[in-house]
């Protein structure tokens, strides 16, 4: 069959594809670029490479994991199935392309991985299907062990994570401080990729919904205490759905992503509008501009009026601060902000919160949002400093601009910046 000699790029920025593959060589990463640690081995020197690059790394581990559970090394052979499955999700997410095979392999892989960790984990995972608009959405869920009734915790992952991802399963944050959790691959995400449960405007909402009620439907969770937890684009589902379902009782999100889409699909790497148009199965670019503009939580904000935690970088890219700002200064009910000082879109593992996976201290915010010591009319905003503070626990600022967050009273102009005529800001030139 001969070549099409006219292809058409399906994305004006698709011709910045080698400016990508430069930065995958340089910097091992392919989003965020102002963070340091690499995502990618050196192997892989441009965009195309990573699938199969990545795929040789995930079958090494994979082949030790194996080795090991033959041997009768359980924990061992969890931790190696971790680290392979989290390999082959990165391998897979690589590729946006319905129905490509290497995709469907990869993420098999990834499944097996995942299934190949869970019977030697220090609580119950269960795979679970949550019935959904003709389908089924698919979800891990993290039990408590030996909870006769305990709080739960919904975690709903960004567009580049699956419901295996980020979340430790062998040290899972949530469930070491008493919290059952439920992770769903969203429309869009993982597994609904897979099964074609594209996202749409308002899907999500409703999957986050079918899956509230399974968690009502398990005898062992408090259904007066359900909560959500965010990540990424999840903290913009996040958001809306605290504001449709009185049943959520807290949410803390992450690597918040509120306010409108530009710098995510048109301003940041370009393959966020590639994997942005892969979720929703848009192959035209000015539609899904145009559904990129109306992707905003602004009619969703007046109905948020639980105990909700903001965390965002004070530089991230994907999410300015500006953004979450107009947000954050919206929302009605008892609510903090922790400005990661220096921070891009990943908190984790930061020195500002103690190198630590940082989920646990969500995890303690909801547990402290339930206990009620969240109180209505909170209004707290820290800057977590790089070093020299208390993480989160570091004392509020007055404000998150210079001078406030260091301390200073501003009055406004001075009296040699105003000058013999005492002009203002705003006013006309004389």
């Amino acid at each position: 069959m001969p070549r099409d000699k006219n292809v058409k790029l399906e994305r004006r920025r698709d011709n910045q594809q080698w400016i990508l593959d430069y930065l995958v060589k340089t910097t091992g990463r392919v989003v965020s670029f102002g963070q340091d640690a690499r995502q990618l081995p050196p192997e892989v020197r441009s965009y195309e490479m990573i699938p199969r690059v990545l795929e040789k790394h995930a079958r090494h581990i994979e082949t030790i994991a194996r080795a090991a559970q033959q041997a009768g090394h359980g924990m061992t052979a969890a931790e190696l199935y971790w680290n392979a499955c989290d390999i082959y999700r990165e391998a897979q997410h690589a590729i946006y392309e319905d129905g490509n095979p290497e995709k469907i392999y990869l993420h098999g892989k990834m499944l097996e991985c995942f299934a190949g960790l869970m019977p030697f984990a220090d609580h119950p995972i269960e795979l679970v299907e949550i019935p959904f608009e003709g389908n089924s959405i698919q979800g891990v869920y993290h039990r408590v062990p030996g909870a006769a009734k305990a709080a739960a915790v919904l975690h709903l992952p960004g567009m580049d994570q699956t419901k295996e991802s980020r979340l430790d399963p062998l040290h899972h944050p949530f469930v070491m401080r008493g919290l059952h959790c439920l992770h769903i691959d969203g429309p869009g995400q993982g597994t609904s990729n897979i099964r074609r449960i594209w996202l749409t405007e308002d899907n999500y909402p409703r999957a986050a919904q079918a899956a509230l009620d399974w968690l009502c439907k398990r005898s062992e969770v408090d259904t007066q205490k359900l909560t959500v937890s965010g990540y990424s684009f999840g903290s913009h589902w996040a958001m809306a759905l605290a504001a449709m379902d009185p049943r959520v009782k807290a949410i803390a999100t992450a690597a918040a992503t509120y306010g409108p889409k530009t710098p995510l699909f048109d301003v940041a790497s370009p393959r966020s509008k590639q994997i942005g148009m892969y979720m929703t199965n848009i192959h035209d670019e000015d539609e899904f501009d145009a559904f990129a503009a109306r992707l905003v939580v602004d009619p969703h904000i007046p109905g948020v009026r639980c105990p909700a935690l903001f965390c965002a970088g004070e530089y991230d890219d994907i999410a300015p601060l500006r953004d979450v700002m107009d947000i954050y200064d919206r929302v009605r009910g008892p609510k903090e902000l922790w400005i990661v000082e220096n921070g891009f879109h990943n908190p984790t593992n930061l020195p500002n919160f103690g190198n630590t996976p940082f989920f646990g201290m969500l995890a303690d915010w909801l547990n402290d949002a339930l206990a009620g010591r969240k109180p209505a009319g909170l209004d707290r905003q820290v800057v977590v400093p790089v070093r020299g503070g208390a993480g989160p626990y570091t004392e509020p600022v007055k404000g998150i601009r210079l001078p406030e967050r260091a301390g200073q009273d501003f009055s406004g102009l001075t009296e040699a910046q105003r000058g013999p005529a005492g002009m203002r800001p705003g006013d006309p030139v004389p």
